[in-house]
């Protein structure tokens, strides 16, 4: 069984290699980055800005022998502030050059139908190719979203990923919004899980 701990920035090289191999073959990140050794490198450059700005704003969660990572906005974190987008848009720039229009596509469709407030976002969460398919990916969510349901508040996440879908609902999210990328782009789900209270009482009636 996964030990699952909060991560320090001492971890932060580790989360970044788990998240840039799990987010490889991304249908997101594969549309707007159409060429593989171009994205494997640039994937490490965007979680490079990532997992730091991520810890600031809530949680990232490793498994002790990283082979998954997790990273949570806390509740009201999700949108991000002014501040954080100047300190990142250089990188981004830098990360994704002539596809950064898309990577701003698919990012606008995020914020346009993401919730406002009062949840934990999932914002990235992943496991390292030579352990998928073995249950990290569910444990190290299931850590958070007991804090969660301790807490009494519900969860959000998206996914480009068909595959997720199923796996997600398992873990009690329920698709609230579903949506395309304009001009050829991915179709995303969003997915909200219940807080604690109403995920119980959905449980009995259902």
């Amino acid at each position: 069984m996964d030990q699952i701990g909060r991560a320090t920035i001492a971890d932060q090289s580790a989360l970044i290699e788990t998240l840039a191999q799990a987010f490889q073959t991304d249908p997101a990140l594969s549309w707007i980055l159409p060429d593989p050794a171009h994205r494997a490198r640039a994937l490490r450059s965007l979680f490079r800005t990532l997992v730091p700005a991520d810890m600031r704003a809530g949680v990232a969660l490793r498994s002790a022998g990283d082979e998954a990572a997790a990273l949570w906005r806390s509740p009201g974190q999700a949108h991000g502030e002014t501040l954080e987008f100047l300190r990142t848009v250089l990188s981004l720039i830098a990360t994704f050059g002539t596809a950064l229009p898309r990577g701003m596509k698919v990012q606008s469709g995020i914020d346009a139908h993401r919730p406002t407030s009062g949840f934990w976002y999932l914002h990235y969460v992943g496991v390292r190719t030579a352990h998928q398919g073995k249950g990290h990916g569910g444990r190290i969510i299931r850590a958070q979203t007991a804090v969660a349901d301790a807490e009494g508040l519900p969860c959000w996440l998206e996914t480009a990923t068909p595959e997720n879908v199923s796996l997600y609902e398992r873990l009690g999210f329920a698709t609230q919004v579903e949506w395309d990328v304009p001009e050829g782009g991915p179709h995303f789900w969003g997915m909200m899980r219940p807080a604690a209270l109403e995920y119980s009482r959905h449980l009995s009636t259902t």
